[in-house]
């Protein structure tokens, strides 16, 4: 796996997170103005590993659709 970034049409700062099969796993969701926060926000996602994984409740609108 590796994390490539990138300056979006914006000039702002992104990361695209990519498997070892070259496939998108996960983006940032949101451009940053600098360079150190999009490398910071890399290192949220890096350390989020021992995050819990909740399943989200079901609702009414996902049964009768």
């Amino acid at each position: 796996m590796h994390f490539e970034i990138y300056r979006d049409a914006k000039q702002e700062w992104r990361w695209t997170l990519y498997a070892s099969n070259g496939r998108k796993v996960a983006d940032s969701g949101e451009g940053y103005h600098n360079r150190a926060d999009c490398l910071h926000g890399i290192s949220l996602v890096q350390q989020s590993g021992a995050a819990q994984i909740r399943e989200r409740p079901r609702t009414l609108g996902d049964i009768f659709g």
